[in-house]
């Protein structure tokens, strides 16, 4: 049997990025399954969502950004800790960068393995890695809900904690002018999830429950295409809280009778494939959300620290050889 390419380093195709232009003013940047990102103009000023893993791949979203709108950015909102998401921040000047206040304490905690795991993982996402200067640490944070006035006519952004999910301290974006969200890692949309630092169980109901009950009629996910119309922006939160209840469901059923990990992986894999196999970085995220639910499921409550050398003992163990 041959092994498989470690996570998605063997995932080295660029993928088409499309800029849509959701409403008077607001923009998301999809890519055939890479990390999603966004931007809401003020009166006078921009709040962009998500940063990329580098500042060489944040200034390519700029610049396409910049064929709509040339305000300032004043606010970078980061949804999580995670790599990919946060590395690029330095390419935005942003006078303020908006994060929950768990976030920043998941910075502190395990930020620079973080890195390090997500660049072994994901090696295309991060153009040009020595652009990066640091840790991005945001500079102001919330526990609850924080509202930024667009000024004129433009209403208002809400920033929204709804409850642990993907990780401890992800936050979406709410337009309630437009019903438009941006969700983050807490919905994909015609993509697999990655829960490798997530709580299953409160994802998969309270939280995802608050999301659905914003009511959006535009859903930007973590990853995949647009969700347009009240209908498809529920599908793509019932589609996220099935991943998620069929692995507790998988899981907790091997863990229940004594099996093991290696067992709880297949029978997951099994009962995922049809629905989800196609979708992107499927392969490469299940090792690290079983292992999770996993550890979630024997009392661990907190997620493990994920390092480049922790990586790589789950995925050998797990997805190291082709079925």
């Amino acid at each position: 049997m041959s092994s498989k390419a470690f996570a998605s380093s063997a995932d080295l195709g660029e993928k088409t990025q499309t800029l849509e232009v959701l409403a008077d003013g607001v923009y998301a940047l999809t890519a055939e399954g890479d990390p999603n990102i966004g931007a809401i103009e003020g009166e006078d000023f921009l709040v962009c969502f998500e940063a990329l893993a580098t500042p060489t791949a944040a200034r390519e979203w700029l610049s396409k950004l910049r064929e709509h709108t040339d305000k300032p950015v004043k606010y970078l909102v980061l949804s999580h800790y995670h790599a990919v998401r946060v590395l690029g921040a330095s390419a935005y000047d942003a006078g303020t960068v908006i994060a929950h206040d768990t976030t920043r304490r998941l910075v502190a905690e395990r930020g620079e393995q973080d890195w390090a795991s997500e660049f072994g993982r994901m090696p295309r996402l991060f153009k040009d890695p020595e652009s990066v200067p640091g840790l991005t640490w945001p500079t102001q944070t919330f526990s609850d809900t924080v509202t930024i006035d667009l000024g004129g006519d433009r209403g208002d952004l809400e920033l929204k904690f709804l409850g642990r999910g993907h990780t401890e301290g992800d936050i979406v974006a709410w337009l309630p002018k437009h019903k438009i969200l941006f969700a983050g890692d807490l919905v994909e949309a015609e993509a697999a999830l990655y829960t490798g630092d997530a709580f299953h169980r409160e994802w998969s109901t309270d939280t995802l429950d608050r999301v659905k009950a914003l009511g959006a009629e535009q859903l930007i996910g973590g990853r995949g295409a647009v969700a347009r119309g009240r209908e498809a922006c529920d599908a793509a939160v019932e589609q996220t809280r099935n991943f998620l209840s069929v692995m507790l469901r998988e899981v907790g059923v091997v863990h229940q009778r004594g099996g093991t990990l290696k067992e709880a992986f297949e029978s997951t894999h099994a009962a995922l494939f049809e629905q989800y196999g196609r979708w992107p970085i499927f392969e490469h995220c299940l090792p690290f959300d079983v292992s999770r639910v996993w550890d979630e499921l024997s009392g661990i409550e907190r997620p493990v620290i994920w390092t480049a050398e922790r990586d790589l003992e789950v995925w050998n163990k797990l997805q190291g050889e082709t079925r």
